[in-house]
């Protein structure tokens, strides 16, 4: 049996090839999983696909029909599917629960750390021959606060380096993480955490209560000279009324791995065409809002961690089991 592979990236594909050997043959496709390339996958039984993939009900459907029966995706997230067609349809989907927390988390340092001490554009500069300090100021972060909305297992890695940091602790979430309460972080109402931290991370994930879980209200309570970080889903930020609040000088900056409308734009070479987002346009202009491109999983350990996983979901599937992965059991 082919195992058909949707959205491989260049640094994946030895990692997939790898893991599978001995046990299934398994092609690597770049192209993502959409409308237009659901036909490739005709045949093909099992399909594995990225984060960005299009699993909505018509691309299920054509997968349905070319006798696709199972979906393994490469993520932790799945809000791009729509599990009850897929239920309908009778196809098996599963996940990745976990990979390593800490990519993410020191990814979403990086960011902060980043755009407090204007990284990019001193870069920018010295290849410029300009050393000038002028407009390079940072803060230190020891002494001020962290807000951490959302302290699963990657919000808990992030606060223990912001421990290491010397910071104040807040925290917001459905139910208290106690190795957090162990690290002195204090759980407050949202609201509080927003106007009282220096710098906000986002690590929830995406779901109709969270959809544009900072918004215009949020964003107006937040510090003018914050800092804010979403390195999970871009959908928990109302893009539009960021750019807003960032026209007025707010914020002493912004750090995006992830966008709301990433879907056709992120993991893909744009640069000789014009971008028709204009609101991705207007955010990148800012001098303080630093966008990657959906990075901050991407590493050895993190990726290693997502391919066996992808690889025991596809073998418990052939043997019938159910783990914990399973978001849509074998019918």
């Amino acid at each position: 049996m082919e195992i058909l592979a949707f959205g491989v990236q260049a640094d994946e594909k030895p990692l997939i090839e790898r893991a599978f050997e001995g046990h299934h043959a398994v092609r690597c496709l770049d192209v993502f999983l959409n409308e237009d390339t659901a036909p490739i996958a005709a045949g093909h039984e099992i399909i594995s696909t990225s984060v960005n993939a299009d699993l909505g009900a018509r691309v299920l459907e054509i997968l349905a029909a070319g006798g696709t029966r199972m979906i393994a995706q490469r993520s932790t997230g799945f809000n791009n599917i729509d599990l009850d067609v897929a239920g309908r349809l009778g196809m098996t989907v599963a996940r990745v629960s976990y990979y390593s927390p800490y990519s993410v988390a020191e990814f979403a340092w990086t960011l902060a750390m980043a755009v407090n001490r204007r990284i990019v554009r001193a870069s920018t500069r010295t290849r410029d021959f300009d050393f000038r300090l002028d407009g390079l100021m940072g803060r230190d972060m020891h002494g001020r606060t962290a807000g951490v909305l959302g302290t699963g297992k990657i919000g808990e890695a992030f606060t223990r380096i912001a421990r290491g940091f010397g910071m104040r602790l807040l925290g917001w979430d459905v139910a208290e993480n106690p190795a957090c309460t162990e690290l002195g972080m204090t759980y407050v109402p949202k609201e509080q955490l927003l106007a009282e931290s220096d710098l906000v991370t986002l690590h929830v994930p995406l779901m109709p209560q969270t959809q544009h879980l900072i918004d215009a209200a949020a964003l107006k309570a937040m510090k003018d000279d914050a800092i804010l970080v979403n390195s999970s889903r871009g959908g928990l930020i109302d893009t539009a009324a960021l750019v807003a609040e960032l026209r007025e000088g707010r914020f002493t900056g912004v750090g995006l791995d992830v966008y709301e409308a990433e879907a056709g734009l992120f993991y893909v070479d744009r640069s000789l065409e014009a971008i028709e987002d204009d609101t991705l346009a207007r955010l990148v202009t800012f001098p303080n809002v630093l966008v990657s491109s959906h990075q901050a999983y991407y590493t050895e350990d993190a990726v290693g961690q997502i391919v066996e996983a992808t690889v025991r979901n596809v073998l418990d599937y052939r043997a019938g089991r159910r783990s914990e992965n399973v978001l849509v059991p074998r019918s």
